[in-house]
């Protein structure tokens, strides 16, 4: 076994004199290089910037405290990663088609992505019909759900719900379930527009209720699925959006951490026990093109989370201090320009992403830039992840850049800019404070603005953008086309016929105990949803019951 080494080492200092002078005469014109986060990278790295002798304090072992390399202990060995691709297009019946297809393809979990209609809130005839279908699926009822999930085993699929509170979705599975006759302990999946920080600071269309409405609803959802849906994580922490926006990587994983510590906060205020509530504490980022920054993101994100379950929680269960996440191939790194390199981009995302230890990961398809991904394009984002694994087997050794200079050193830098980070938004009073006074969405845009003009200055390269330009821009095609109208139409035509099918005095039931629940505290307000789903209530009709009783998303917009 290897000691670790002891500085000076022998001849060190003579052989690096005479490498330093070697590269700086070739070097002469360059200049410093930082990544994203704003850390200069140096150009070699040697025993000097990680101790060795720090192994057990800096990585430890897989499933162990740190948990910088990897919250189980064999890792993608004995848990390979789930490939969960979003899905969303045109009308429940396109949706079940596209699954099936995906899932032949090699994908062992799904998000379902709904139509903008229904991020925003509404029913598929509170639309233009123009606008049905383009981005998502027209998910507005429980029958709506049953044909989207239809011979597909409920209780063998892991499924995200890609819809923001008060979660209709998972009320329409949770109906959906109990026709079926599947128990709701066995079903399994995410929340995974659950955290409604994240939406009021950079998404802002899925903002849909007020700030201490939101606040609520979440709280409530968290209860209800701890006690009934034991198996459900509630929670889905997203640093995804706030990247998207233009935060750093280090900025992302800070502000992510401070939101869960907020909702944490909030769930021991509540009087829930953390061993029940943290275990089913999710995380979601986004992976850029920083390759190496990505890695030592998620690598420093893991110890800082584990530390904090166990210092400000005192909580120390394995289970809840590990660092569950799921991340998506960077979408704002995609480019309209030479859209076939956009194969290439997600490639070496998804490594970052696998290399630095998630636990589920949706690759981009390439064509994602222009449109709804076509099935050409999705299969060729599942095979990525296929080729990966099965190719390149990333998934065989955990960690494996684990003990290398450059990735210790830089895991250790994030981790201290993560840190003062959430320690600016301790002192504004936690996130909901912060975000409340615009402190994160100042931020954001600063870094923003900053990274843009890295890349109209060309300090920062995108390849077919403002280097390597072509005057014909190949793989370049046409959007898909909008949704048939009659299909559309049909959809519509059967939303009528459900509504006008129902039981009105249900409905009418179902709504004033929504209402009730919203309005006093004695109620769970998303039991009160799920109440409603199963009674009939559609999506847009609960949405505008609680928009009516906690008051209208105004997200905080900064000029």
């Amino acid at each position: 076994m290897s000691k670790p080494l002891q500085l000076p080492l022998p001849g060190f200092e003579q052989t690096r004199a005479r490498w330093r002078q070697a590269y700086e005469a070739q070097t002469a014109h360059t200049v410093p290089q930082h990544n994203r986060s704003g850390i200069e990278l140096k150009p070699l790295y040697t025993p000097e910037d990680w101790d060795s002798g720090r192994y057990m304090v800096d990585l430890g072992l897989p499933g162990e405290a740190p948990m910088t390399r990897g919250i189980y202990a064999s890792m993608h060995r004995g848990r390979p990663w789930s490939q969960r691709q979003l899905i969303g297009l045109g009308t429940p019946e396109d949706y079940n088609r596209r699954l099936k297809q995906i899932m032949a393809s090699g994908a062992n979990a799904v998000s379902l992505i709904p139509c903008n209609s229904v991020y925003r809130g509404f029913d598929a005839d509170q639309v233009d019909p123009l606008l049905l279908g383009t981005c998502g699926a027209v998910v507005n009822t429980v029958d709506d759900m049953e044909t989207c999930f239809a011979e597909v085993d409920l209780a063998a699929l892991s499924t995200a719900m890609n819809d923001p509170l008060p979660f209709t979705l998972l009320a329409f599975v949770l109906a959906m379930a109990e026709r079926r006759g599947v128990p709701w302990t066995q079903v399994t999946g995410t929340s995974n527009q659950s955290d409604y920080i994240s939406h009021f600071v950079a998404n802002h269309m899925f903002f849909r209720l007020s700030l201490p409405g939101s606040r609520r609803v979440l709280l409530d959802h968290i209860k209800f699925c701890n006690e009934r849906v034991p198996n459900w994580n509630p929670l889905s922490v997203v640093g995804q959006h706030m990247q998207q926006a233009g935060a750093t990587p280090a900025e992302a994983m800070a502000f992510t951490l401070c939101s869960a510590i907020q909702y944490a906060e909030d769930c021991l205020a509540a009087g829930l026990e953390p061993t029940r509530f943290l275990p089913r504490f999710t995380f979601f980022f986004d992976i850029s093109m920083s390759f190496f920054e990505e890695i030592a993101k998620f690598r420093a994100g893991r110890r800082i989370w584990g530390r904090i379950v166990r210092e400000r929680f005192g909580v120390t269960d394995p289970r809840a201090s590990r660092f569950k996440f799921h991340a998506q191939t960077s979408g704002v790194d995609l480019t309209r320009q030479q859209p076939l390199n956009n194969i290439a981009r997600v490639a070496a995302q998804a490594a970052a992403g696998i290399l630095g230890g998630l636990q589920s990961l949706h690759t981009d398809a390439y064509d994602e830039v222009l449109s709804v991904p076509t099935e050409a394009a999705a299969r060729i984002a599942v095979n990525t992840q296929n080729i990966l694994r099965e190719e390149a087997g990333l998934g065989e050794v955990i960690d494996p850049l684990g003990g290398s200079y450059y990735v210790e050193s830089l895991t250790n830098r994030m981790e201290e800019q993560i840190e003062t980070l959430i320690g600016t938004i301790d002192a504004a009073g936690g996130m909901y404070q912060a975000v409340s006074a615009g402190l994160v969405q100042r931020m954001i845009g600063e870094s923003a603005f900053a990274f843009q003009d890295r890349v109209e200055t060309g300090q920062q390269v995108v390849v077919g953008v403002n280097k390597y330009q072509r005057e014909d821009n190949p793989g370049e095609r046409s959007p898909l086309e909008r949704p048939d109208p009659a299909l559309m139409e049909r959809q519509l035509e059967k939303l009528h016929r459900f509504k006008a099918e129902r039981n009105d005095a249900a409905v009418r039931a179902a709504l004033d105990g929504l209402a009730e629940a919203a309005t006093h505290d004695r109620g769970n307000v998303f039991e009160a949803v799920v109440n409603a789903a199963g009674a009939g209530v559609t999506h847009g009709e609960i949405c505008a019951c609680l928009r009516r009783e906690l008051g209208d998303g105004q997200p905080l917009i900064l000029a």
